[in-house]
């Protein structure tokens, strides 16, 4: 099986390639690749590459993901999150293939406490939910075997995140302040790429045994399980921390609402999201966020 990899790059493209390479010949491509087209400001060029390449299998985990300049950057957000998924998934349908793509609790409001499942009503705040809605539809509309994922505070060790900003300001400062009313599940880079994994996985035994027609694809929600604020998010990151030996300057650390610190973009204040039929369709039990979150601590002190 040949697996195409677009966004290969950023967090989730580094542990794809990673996690899909035991299951056939896997090409990955970012946007500065020499040897095809994989610059998603470009949607016909990358369109060609998948047509050139012929692929089982498209991951696309390339993104327009700067959410506050994405307020001022609203054609390229629309070209990357939106035009050229659109595109590739078109090509994927041609040619036969399926198509992965990742999109974010952003195109929710935020409203209320409940987990909102996959059937909820979408509403974004900001260009990025707006445009990563856009790409889901367009990917929905071309009428390719696709799987999209939705998915939340996404992490990584590889790059920047919020554990290592906030491990870095309470090294430099006494006190500190952080968002406690933006509730969500921090969710590794690597716990989506073996989710997309085993879904790739069934989808290839299902191609194997002629059954394809029965694979379950569609959308999904897909994040740790458990629930959190940045707030409590940051208390664990520091207790994590003090266990592994590190000494912090920080001395006092105090909760405050989204309102003490605006944005260009506004942030869902709910990103809860239900798992449950991403778990019953492929037999899945998803880890609790202070597993992973701890695990990447360890790797990056």
């Amino acid at each position: 099986m040949k697996l195409l990899i677009l966004g290969c790059g950023g967090q989730v493209g580094w542990e794809l390639q990673r996690a899909l390479s035991p299951l056939g010949e896997v090409l990955a491509f970012d946007y500065d690749s020499t040897d095809y087209c994989a610059d998603f400001s470009r949607p016909e060029a990358v369109a060609e590459t998948v047509r050139q390449i012929q692929p089982d299998v498209i991951v696309n985990a390339a993104a327009h993901t700067a959410v506050d300049k994405a307020e001022t950057e609203v054609e390229l957000a629309r070209l990357l999150n939106a035009t050229t998924p659109g595109a590739v998934a078109r090509v994927a349908k041609e040619i036969g293939a399926l198509f992965v793509h990742y999109s974010t609790d952003y195109v929710f409001d935020g409203s209320g406490s409940e987990a909102r499942d996959e059937s909820s009503p979408t509403a974004p705040l900001s260009v990025y939910g707006q445009t990563k809605l856009e790409g889901e539809q367009l990917v929905a509309a071309s009428g390719a075997r696709h799987l999209i994922l939705r998915t939340s505070w996404v992490y990584a060790a590889r790059g920047g995140n919020f554990a290592k900003t906030m491990l870095k300001l309470a090294a430099e400062r006494e006190a500190l302040k952080v968002i406690d009313d933006q509730i969500g599940a921090p969710t590794g880079a690597d716990l989506l790429a073996d989710v997309t994994a085993h879904i790739v996985k069934n989808y290839a035994d299902r191609l194997g045994q002629g059954t394809i027609e029965d694979f379950p694809g569609g959308l999904y929600h897909c994040v740790s399980a458990g629930e959190t604020s940045w707030f409590s998010y940051a208390e664990f990151v520091f207790s994590e921390a003090r266990k592994q030996g590190v000494s912090l300057k920080l001395q006092q650390l105090s909760p405050i609402p989204s309102s003490d610190y605006p944005t260009p973009a506004r942030r869902p204040l709910n990103s809860r999201l239900s798992t449950l039929k991403l778990q019953n369709a492929f037999g899945l039990k998803l880890p609790h966020w202070q597993r992973g979150v701890a695990r990447m601590i360890k790797e990056i002190l």
